[in-house]
Order: C-alpha cells, then structure tokens, then sequence
C-alpha cells in the first residue's frame, strides 16, 4: 500500500477477497477478451472469415494481460476500449485484423458490467443465506425466552428473544426473494451495435437477420446468460443498474434496523456483540464496551442506502440511445455498493457466530415492569373469587400510580405485587399472584409463530442452498 496517497477503505479495511477479485482489473479485462473470443467464435460458426489459428492465439493471451501498453494506447487515444483492443492484438497479431470486429465498445463494457453484477450477486447470495441460516438457528434456541417488547421503545407487551430475531430475519427473507427475482431476470447485453439497431452486423451477414440473432444469443449462452435484451440503445438499459443498487439498499437497511436494535439492547445489557480479550472499547473509558461491529455496519448501510440514490439519477437522466455521463458514475456507485454490502454481511454472519444473551438482565427487566401489564390476569383472577371488577380496576388504578411514583420518583423496585398482597379486597395470597405473573403466560404464541416462519420460510431456502452453507466470518481490522 502506498502510505501518500488515498486508498479505498472498501478495499484496505472492509471488502473480502472475493468480492475484490470479482471487481478487480484483471476481471475486468480477461473478460473483454473473453468477450472478444466469443464474438470471434460465433461469428466464425456463423460463417465468417475467422480462423481457428487466430482464436486459439487470443485464448493464449487471455489472462496475460500487458497493461502497459495498453495504458501507453488509452494516453494516445483517450479511449479505454481502443487502448485494449490494440493492446491484445500486439500479442494475439494473427487475430488482430478480428478483434472486436463489428462491435461497439458497450459490447465489451456493458456486457462486463452485467458480468460482473452476475457474479456479484452470487457472492452476495452465499453471504446472505449464511446470515440467515445463523438467524434462523437463533430464532429456534431462544423461542421460548420471554423478554419485554418494546413500541416506541417504550415497555409494552412481552415476546421473546426468538420470536423478536424473526423480525430481523423477516426482512432478509424478502431481500432474499428480490435477490433471487434480479439473478432470474438479469439480461445480457449482447452485440446491439452503436445504437442498438445492429447495423454494423446487417454489413457483416449481408443482411441475414436471423444469423445476427442468432449471434446475440449465442454469445450470452457462452457468457453464462439465459437471456438477453431483445432492443437496447447503444447500452443497457440503466434501470438495471438502479435496480441492482435497491436490492443492495435493501439488504443494507435490513442490516441497520438490525443493528439499531442491538445497540439498544446492548445498553440495557440484555444482548450483546461479542467483544474479544484484547479488544478495546474505548481509548479513555477502559471499561467500555462499545458496540464496534454494529457500528461499522450502520456507517456502511448508510453509505449503500445513499449511493442508491447515484443510480436512480444516471437513469432517470438518460439521453436518447446514450450519454457518457454515467461513466464515471458507474465505476464507482456499482463496485462500491457491492463491496460495501458483502462487508456488511461478513460483519453481520460474525456478530451472529458470537451473539451474547443474558437472561438474568432479561428477566430483571420483565419483573419490573410485569406487575402493570398483569393487572388485568389480576382483575379477571379476583372477579372468579367474587369481587366486583369496577371497584377491584379502581383500587389497582391507584395502586399502579402509587407504585409508579415509588419507581421513577424514588428509584425503588416495583412495589405494586406487594401493595396488591397487602390490600385484603383481593384476597390473594403471594404464592397464586406470583403464578399469574409467571411472563411465559403473556408471550402469547411466540414460540408456534417462530416455529412456523424458520420452517415455513426459512428452512426451504437454507436447504436450497445448503451447498453454500459454510463461511469464515472474521473481521479484517
């Protein structure tokens, strides 16, 4: 790493190995020889003038990439395309009257892009089922653990561990379906010409249409494509970027809500990330536990969720058959957001691996505030012994405001089960009241619910893809 001048904190921190590769220069510019490979095959199978000497000679070439003449070429040309086409054929010479014969250069970068999306997303894919099998494993083991819900963060009634963890599941699931909905319509480019008319093929197959179809779709059947645009402009249509960019805005605001809730319980001391012997949480406060890894994916989400909004402007301004103006845009919104999301869900399947529950902390806040969300058990309990509800609802009306005074004016413990003990009209011993007050009662059916959703939906698509379980989930810094 050069220490003077600006390096990519995607690349040097956050991205993985992987998803670095799949975006790399020698991706990139292999797969415009490939492409150019292909074109030179179909078009040879379509009849013509094209050797096997001359392809077999750009297939030797196709990884052997000299970069340095081609950045010579793109400083002469001011073209990044032409820079390389004459950069392959000084070493493929044979071939270098047919490279990129017919084609414009979106042939080479739209096509490379779509590539890269492909791929891309099938990183994403292993990462995110892995997350959500994590999840979903969580969801199971803490089912029946009943903790205190929250609406507007404000005590309400209770659910359990389990049953709150599908809530963050849930919404990878639909990420998940959008995902698999973009891998299945995800079309390739193919060989448009400068407009998109083809016009340059009509020369070239003295004007056989059905052979120039048949070029188009056997290069993407080549490039691992199963269809193709039937009509472009000089490019793609930029909706596609937009809409990789809002599936990936998705799964980076599904991680967020995830990690706001973390953060929150991780005050309240209820869940925790995990934290290493030798981690430190805090440069002046030795005792800080600082929540280090949802942070870090919060920062990300933000930065994903805002570069959606880069594509969806390059598309709505368009011109025509094209503008160069999403260039630029591109190289940068597209990789970025890829790599910043696959970090996100490294970090997120390694929070998930070391997910710390107390359950005395859990506890200790239920039984503060369950004595108010039980009054109405109490009321019904009293109501079977005799008593009169309007004037059993009064007395626990008074009591309740009592023992609330008690808590936030003094800082004392909940008194109101001792106040109810007390106040002989309800004719309750401590022993039945505590039974009432047993919080399994009041999760309703978290448990069936979690049961149902990780079987119904989650297990299907585990299992689906049970080949890309396994995945090593450490954090680079």
């Amino acid at each position: 790493m050069q220490s003077n001048v600006y390096s990519n904190p995607l690349v040097e921190r956050y991205g993985s190995k992987d998803m670095l590769e799949n975006f790399s220069p020698d991706k990139k510019f292999s797969t415009w020889r490939k492409l150019w490979i292909a074109l030179a095959e179909s078009e040879k199978e379509l009849g013509l003038d094209i050797t096997d000497e001359q392809i077999e000679e750009m297939k030797k070439y196709v990884d052997d990439i000299n970069y340095d003449v081609a950045a010579q070429k793109e400083l002469e040309f001011r073209h990044d395309v032409m820079a390389h086409v004459h950069a392959f054929g000084e070493q493929a010479k044979s071939a270098k009257p047919i490279i990129h014969l017919g084609a414009t250069s979106a042939y080479v970068g739209d096509n490379t892009d779509l590539i890269q999306i492909k791929d891309g997303l099938s990183i994403i894919k292993k990462k995110l089922v892995n997350v959500m099998d994590a999840m979903s494993q969580f969801c199971l083991e803490y089912k029946d653990m009943p903790t205190l819900g929250f609406t507007h963060f404000q005590p309400a009634q209770l659910t359990t561990v389990g049953k709150r963890a599908t809530l963050w599941l849930q919404s990878l699931v639909l990420d998940f379906e959008e995902l698999e909905f973009r891998e299945e319509t995800l079309r390739f480019r193919g060989v448009k010409g400068t407009t998109g008319t083809q016009a340059s093929y009509l020369e070239l197959f003295n004007g056989d249409f059905s052979k120039v179809k048949k070029l188009d779709e056997t290069i993407a059947k080549k490039m691992g494509f199963e269809k193709n645009f039937l009509v472009t402009g000089q490019t793609y249509d930029r909706k596609v970027d937009s809409e990789v960019l809002g599936l990936l805005s998705q799964i980076a605001q599904s991680a967020h809500k995830f990690t706001n809730d973390l953060r929150l319980l991780q005050n309240l001391k209820e869940i925790e990330e995990p934290f290493e012997k030798k981690q430190i949480g805090s440069s002046a406060m030795a005792y800080k536990r600082n929540p280090m890894r949802s942070e870090r994916i919060s920062s990300l989400a933000k930065f994903v969720v805002a570069m959606y909004q880069s594509t969806a402007m390059t598309a709505a301004t368009q011109w025509f058959e094209r503008t160069l103006d999403d260039s630029a845009n591109k190289r940068l919104s597209i990789p970025q957001a890829f790599l910043a999301v696959d970090s996100i869900l490294v970090i997120w399947k390694n929070i998930m691996d070391g997910l710390v529950v107390y359950p005395k902390m859990i506890e200790k806040r239920i039984m503060s505030e369950l004595p108010f969300m039980a009054t109405e058990y109490i009321i019904m309990e009293c109501v079977k012994n005799g008593g009169d509800r309007q004037e059993l609802h009064e007395r626990i009306r008074v009591h309740s405001m009592e023992a609330g005074k008690v808590v936030k004016l003094e800082g004392k413990d909940n008194d109101l089960i001792e106040r109810i003990v007390a106040d002989d009209y309800f004719n309750l011993d401590k022993d039945r009241l505590m039974e009432l007050l047993n919080p399994k009662n009041f999760v309703g059916f978290s448990a069936e619910q979690t049961e149902e959703f990780v079987n119904t939906e989650v297990k299907p698509i585990v299992e689906k893809y049970k080949n890309l379980i396994g995945m090593e989930a450490s954090l680079r810094v």
